[in-house]
């Protein structure tokens, strides 16, 4: 197999997702009527989940709750069972203990992980959305939580993610990493940023990789995509040839540095057994980890 052949795969928060039913949205007697038998997430205001003793989601229905969905998000169907998320504080709820969609993304069952990363992007953005940009006045959800429409002026806010691309830049069989300062001890990853406007992805993937590293990309190719709501973005993942400069890194970045197939297939087994020495890499639930083994795969093979 090819490396371009290679699949990107591994990374959480794309299995099994819900079935979005927009029509929906525009049907609050439907709404209704699914309510009761419907699951339904609930969030705190940080985005942890409410969960039980084993770290497991509260598996909370609408009648459980009691009343309407009210001012629930409506995140859509698996099967016949609508899915809501609420936000902790307009419910009468106790857990246990709440869990971070990181630990979610490895403890859960994977369709329910990805439910999860949903009502957190959504509620993020509910949550940055109380006030309209335009006017100042407050905003109120409709359509689900689909749509915030300020009271003052009329302007409807939709909801939004900020994409960013993410990229394992090779040369000569080696792969450009690098680590911010404030990364856990060792850690390094591929190279990540926002899109600006007015820019196409491969315009973005050039531009990130200069100047971050002063590493010259020749070019690159799409490869997977990855939501990743912490707080709202989506990561492009993307595979990059690069000029053989030298990283150089100038306060972005703590250090960049090309590393050979055998010092990543090292990082790789430390995930097993650490010998302390070396570099870890990013977590297995990551887009970042999935380029980096791609790539190494691609490698090996």
């Amino acid at each position: 197999m090819s490396r371009t052949s290679l699949p990107l795969s591994g990374f959480s928060f794309t299995t099994d997702p819900l079935e979005r039913a927009d029509t929906l949205r525009d049907d609050p007697d439907a709404l209704v009527r699914l309510w009761p038998q419907s699951r339904v997430l609930v969030l705190d205001v940080d985005g942890r989940a409410l969960a039980n003793e084993q770290g497991q989601s509260l598996a909370l229905t609408g009648a459980q709750l009691g009343g309407g969905p009210g001012t629930a998000i409506f995140l859509g169907l698996r099967g016949e069972q609508a899915w809501f998320s609420v936000d902790a504080s307009s419910v009468d709820v106790t857990a246990p203990q709440r869990v971070d969609l990181r630990e979610a993304a490895v403890a859960w069952a994977a369709a329910d992980a990805t439910a999860f990363c949903y009502a957190r992007g959504m509620s993020y953005w509910q949550s940055r959305t109380r006030f309209c940009g335009v006017c100042g006045g407050a905003v109120a959800f409709t359509r689900g939580g689909f749509i915030g429409r300020c009271g003052q002026c009329n302007t409807e806010h939709y909801p939004r993610v900020d994409p960013a691309v993410i990229v394992a830049v090779e040369n000569n069989g080696r792969l450009l990493l690098g680590r911010q300062s404030n990364w856990a001890p060792r850690r390094y990853s591929v190279l990540a940023g926002f899109v600006e406007p007015g820019e196409s992805l491969e315009q973005t993937v050039v531009r990130e990789v200069y100047e971050e590293s002063r590493v010259r990309v020749r070019e690159c190719r799409y490869l997977g995509t990855q939501p990743w709501p912490f707080p709202g973005a989506l990561m492009l993942g993307f595979a990059a040839s690069a000029e053989d400069d030298v990283p150089c890194v100038d306060g972005e970045l703590e250090d960049a540095r090309w590393f050979s197939v055998d010092e990543v297939g090292a990082a790789l087994a430390r995930d097993v057994e650490d010998d302390g020495e070396g570099i870890r890499l990013s977590p297995p639930i990551s887009i970042s980890r999935s380029l980096i083994e791609h790539w190494y795969r691609g490698q090996v093979a």
